[in-house]
């Protein structure tokens, strides 16, 4: 059974009542003989939520790349606040207010949340280390977001792994990321943890950033989520609307049940 037509938005049409901050249309990747991508789209406004789910291999982690500048694409077309924009590298992604934070982190665990927010990027005053005013800020970013961080003098290793998260978030915003590129950022958390990434989620959302977040976890996309875009062999099938949809449409969407 097809989604309803009131439900779904086809790949390529915007249905969002706001200009999106981001749009990502039409989008190709090959890797040799083995297409990534095929025709993939998506677009999120400015305080917005905006899930990408899919199946295993439907190119969701691809798409993120494409759009952080790892990967080029090798057709389509990305526009970022209504400008088309080329995006060939990492430096190009950030450059433009995008930021893609990995499962992975990029986190140093021996240095504290402070070293981690400035890493590479440390304040200098007349050439010396600035520690108190990167102590200064690290607290009002902290706040900003309302993490339940210990201290910013905390080393990372002693952190959980919702507070580790939590700090690579905060590095990107604080150097002033307005599209977040969230990569199953409570894949490795327990409940408890689960609930306080996704409030810290929600807290982004009304700091008006336009926020795309990989999940598998369709509880956690329904919770926090405004429109959920579906991936499957590479190419965007449907974006549904979550108040609009349910749980198993969007299963039907991924395994292609609707065309059996």
């Amino acid at each position: 059974m097809a989604a309803p037509q009131a439900q779904l938005e086809r790949s390529g049409v915007d249905h969002s009542p706001r200009e999106p901050l981001l749009i990502a249309r039409n989008i190709r990747k090959a890797f040799g003989h083995v297409q990534a991508l095929s025709d993939a789209y998506i677009d999120v406004c400015a305080g917005e939520i905006v899930a990408l789910v899919g199946d295993n291999g439907a190119g969701k982690s691809t798409l993120i790349k494409v759009l952080s500048g790892a990967h080029r694409p090798d057709a389509g077309e990305i526009i970022v606040r209504g400008q088309s924009a080329a995006i060939n590298n990492p430096n190009d992604s950030f450059d433009l207010g995008i930021a893609t934070v990995y499962q992975d982190l990029a986190l140093l665990p021996s240095r504290d949340v402070v070293a981690n927010l400035y890493v590479g990027r440390e304040l200098t005053n007349r050439g010396i280390l600035d520690r108190r005013k990167m102590i200064e800020e690290a607290n009002r970013v902290v706040r900003q977001l309302r993490t339940n961080l210990p201290s910013v003098h905390t080393p990372v290793r002693f952190l959980s792994g919702g507070q580790r998260q939590a700090v690579a978030i905060a590095r990107v915003v604080h150097f002033g990321a307005e599209i977040l590129l969230l990569d199953e950022p409570t894949a490795a958390l327990g409940v408890k943890e689960a609930h306080e990434m996704l409030t810290l989620i929600e807290n982004l959302k009304e700091q008006n950033k336009g926020i795309i977040v990989v999940s598998h976890n369709l509880a956690h996309v329904f919770r926090i989520c405004d429109r959920i875009t579906v991936l499957r062999h590479g190419e965007t099938v449907g974006t549904l609307v979550k108040e609009e949809t349910n749980s198993t449409e969007v299963v039907r969407l991924i395994t292609g049940a609707d065309l059996l």
